[in-house]
């Protein structure tokens, strides 16, 4: 895809997420524009991938336990939930299946976020992002096209790839804010 047309469904999207629910809900894109949002998606989670697994290289083993309080997810639990993501979250936002290995409840994803050692973190972040492109990617086109039923709801892949954007980037910015609190300068802002 050029520049311009990354530009162009940039733009598209932004529009839409600018828009009033009533007129979000009135558009459904047609394969070709659904291909383009997929392919910025994948572009994007391209990039969240190479900071998130260059920044959980980045903090020491040791402080993959630390929390900046009590009662809120570890340095380790909150890379453990984005690989949660890539597994569950990302694939079912396109309509593709979810895996297996995290079961659907919620004790089921806070057991797969407990198990969070810097090896464990590397390779659930490693796997579930391969995990997630393969189910996304592997869609035909004119699957991701118009509306259909995604999380008990009527959405469009417009809608559902700017809440799963917007999510990874949150995590991104809180596992930075966590890494500058532990002393950690993230690689890219060397």
């Amino acid at each position: 895809m050029s520049r311009a047309s990354h530009f162009a469904a940039f733009a598209a999207l932004g529009v839409l997420a600018a828009a009033p629910a009533t007129a979000r809900g009135q558009y459904a894109p047609d394969a070709a524009a659904a291909g383009a949002v997929r392919q910025q998606f994948l572009t994007d989670l391209d990039s969240m991938q190479a900071k998130f697994v260059a920044l959980a290289e980045a903090i020491p083993a040791d402080k993959y336990s630390w929390r900046p309080m009590h009662g809120v997810r570890s340095v380790g639990e909150v890379f453990k939930h984005v690989a949660g993501e890539y597994y569950t979250y990302a694939p079912a936002s396109f309509g593709a299946a979810r895996s297996t290995l995290i079961p659907r409840t919620r004790e089921g994803f806070q057991a797969f976020e407990a198990a969070s050692s810097k090896d464990e973190v590397l390779k659930q972040l490693r796997d579930g992002f391969a995990f997630a492109k393969q189910g996304i990617g592997g869609l035909e086109p004119a699957s991701l096209a118009g509306k259909k039923q995604i999380f008990g709801e009527d959405h469009t892949i417009l809608e559902t790839s700017i809440a799963v954007t917007a999510d990874l980037h949150e995590h991104l910015g809180q596992l930075i804010a966590y890494s500058r609190m532990i002393g950690v300068v993230p690689p890219w802002s060397k």
